[in-house]
């Protein structure tokens, strides 16, 4: 069984920051690409940035400048800071994961179960 849990949502004030957390846990043989997504009401779901292995990342066009993705290898945790939040960054943020279960295995993808982020006055 693969685990990935969210942290860090949260109500927050147009302009502030908040940090996004999500570790993976069970059985993991290694973890691939990890992203962020986000789904708000009413919208589809979209990429909001993702990170390789190697640390290469790439951003949605409406949040580049404002988060950055970052992981850590060791602790199987991928992380994303957002500054200068705005209102339209009001949504679900899911914590995804490219990762295989053993040497042998094919990688498949995971999702946490989401986090809340609000920006409101």
């Amino acid at each position: 069984q693969v685990q990935l849990v969210e942290s860090g949502g949260g109500l927050v004030q147009p302009g502030g920051s908040l940090r996004l957390s999500c570790a993976a846990s069970g059985s993991i043989f290694s973890i691939n690409d990890m992203g962020w997504y986000r789904q708000a009401p009413g919208k589809q779901r979209e990429l909001v940035a993702a990170i390789t292995r190697g640390g290469s990342t790439n951003y949605a066009d409406s949040v580049k400048g404002r988060f950055t993705i970052s992981r850590d290898n060791a602790k199987n945790t991928v992380y994303l800071q957002m500054n200068s939040l705005k209102s339209e960054d009001t949504a679900v943020y899911l914590c995804n994961a490219g990762l295989k279960q053993a040497a042998w295995g094919r990688s498949a993808y995971y999702w946490g179960q989401g986090t809340l982020v609000t920006v409101s006055a």
